[in-house]
């Protein structure tokens, strides 16, 4: 089969009691038309999404991204996900994509066509960017402000920062302003100057011999390639902690990387300009960890 690759899916009850899901997807040509012009995604980013990644045929974690979407899915009150028919979709779409190389599969929930009888869903795969470059030579990153103390997610829950939505105007304009600053990548901080996270990562840093991220919350996603770092290291005896890490605790850091789903972990070589303390032995480690899995 060739890229890019996509199945449009009828969402299936989550007390659906099927044991099969194969009528209810399909193939379509990726570029054919799909999408109805009401499409709640397209007119207003209301939907939820997930991206993992396959890597020589095999999906990473599958499990933690259901999870999420369907987390995503209460928050924003949108109809909860079967997982029997996301694992079936999922696993349809592997058989049919190349068993070579590193792929990226997103997959969608979104609320429909405007008063609309059903959500929207489908799964698009295309091959992975060639992310060799920064995982081996790091990322510059600015800090940005993201607007909101620490805690204004559980104060104000309706901002549903703690779901994946396909609303990414803020991330992708926090990107092009790290750009505009001669970086490559940055940092949320909140307004009274704790770590967040990336637009499209997590925030892992070492300090004393300890790994550590912010913890989730109702602003900072739990990110998936995270877990799988974090029990990669304490299989090896390392400690992990989640908590809240200040801007100074990350400038001061024995070292930081950011880490997600299809880049992988790319240290971080300068905050604001000055430069970061890496370890590139161990981002190798990551990185060969991550591609390796068959989960």
């Amino acid at each position: 089969m060739s890229l890019p690759f996509t199945l449009l899916i009828d969402p299936v009850a989550v007390e659906s009691e099927r044991s099969t899901f194969d009528d209810t997807f399909h193939e379509v040509d990726s570029a054919a038309p799909a999408l109805r012009v009401g499409e709640l995604s397209t007119q207003r980013g209301d939907g939820i999404f997930e991206t993992l990644s396959v890597v020589n045929g095999h999906p990473h974690e599958v499990e933690p991204h259901i999870s999420r979407l369907s987390n995503s899915a209460q928050i924003c009150d949108l109809p909860a996900p079967n997982p029997a028919q996301w694992r079936a979709a999922i696993a349809y779409a592997v058989t049919r994509l190349p068993h070579q190389g590193e792929l990226a599969l997103k997959f969608v929930l979104s609320r429909g066509v405007e008063s609309g009888p059903a959500p929207t869903a489908w799964l698009h795969a295309t091959r992975a960017a060639d992310f060799s470059a920064v995982r081996q030579n790091g990322v510059r990153v600015v800090t940005l402000d993201r607007g909101y103390p620490r805690g204004v997610a559980e104060r104000a829950p309706w901002l549903l920062m703690g779901a994946k939505t396909l609303s990414y105007a803020i991330n992708m304009a926090a990107l092009r302003e790290a750009h505009h600053r001669g970086a490559d990548d940055t940092i949320f901080l909140t307004t009274d100057g704790y770590v967040m996270e990336g637009p499209t990562s997590s925030v892992i840093l070492r300090a004393g011999g300890v790994y550590v991220t912010p913890a989730p919350s109702g602003a900072i996603l739990h990110g998936t390639t995270q877990q799988s770092l974090f029990e990669y290291l304490v299989a090896r005896g390392e400690k992990v902690e989640y908590r809240d890490v200040t801007v100074d605790e990350l400038r001061h850091a024995d070292a930081a990387w950011l880490v997600s789903s299809v880049r992988l972990a790319v240290a971080v070589t300068t905050l604001d300009g000055e430069p970061m303390n890496t370890d590139a032995q161990l981002t190798d480690a990551f990185n060969a960890y991550l591609l390796g899995r068959t989960h």
